[in-house]
């Protein structure tokens, strides 16, 4: 069973990615922290009795099923459903372009990176934050969970209420998509 100190701690280093992500997915910021608080609301009252190690995929399931919640609410579920056949590669080669393996980290950089790169790379930065908005909804949320949260593809599954095979198909039509798009904007790996 979770103590309240870990339950706390949990929540606290949740709870600045939940908001981007929940952001992401209703573009309003005061929507997506309601929704945030109440995820967390509902974790702490109905499930903080679960043990510490059970609570990240909990809490993801709720975040999730609260984000869907407010888009039944307000009734443009089908605005957020695109035609997922628009999105494919377009690579001549074959190979398959990674959004995660075009950036490097500043790490063992400090100090060496000039003004006009750090503002190049917030830029760049932005335009892939950009993006990934733009995504449809379940491609989007997929995306996120994989490489943001960093859950695996059985955890996203079952986050997300679908098989491991949607998700695959989810995360590569949202890398595809952003590639495209960002291959559209000069941005290349």
């Amino acid at each position: 069973m979770a103590t309240d100190t870990e339950l706390s701690e949990f929540l606290k280093s949740v709870e600045k990615r939940a908001f981007k992500r929940t952001v992401y997915a209703v573009r309003d910021d005061d929507a997506a922290l309601d929704i945030v608080q109440d995820a967390m609301i509902r974790l702490a009252e109905k499930y903080g009795d679960r043990p510490a190690a059970e609570l990240p995929l909990v809490f993801q399931r709720i975040l999730s099923n609260a984000t869907m919640d407010h888009f039944r609410r307000q009734r443009v579920r089908n605005a957020v459903i695109q035609n997922l056949s628009d999105f494919e590669g377009d690579s001549d080669d074959g190979s398959d372009f990674d959004l995660l393996e075009s950036l490097e980290t500043a790490d063992g950089m400090l100090g060496a990176e000039s003004a006009a790169e750090s503002v190049s790379r917030a830029q760049i930065l932005q335009m892939i934050e950009t993006e990934v908005s733009a995504l449809p909804g379940r491609q989007r949320e997929a995306f996120l969970l994989r490489y943001w949260e960093e859950l695996d593809v059985a955890e996203t599954a079952s986050v997300m209420g679908c098989s491991e095979g949607s998700v695959k198909t989810h995360c590569s039509r949202a890398v595809h998509a952003l590639a495209k798009a960002l291959r559209a904007k000069g941005i290349a790996p």
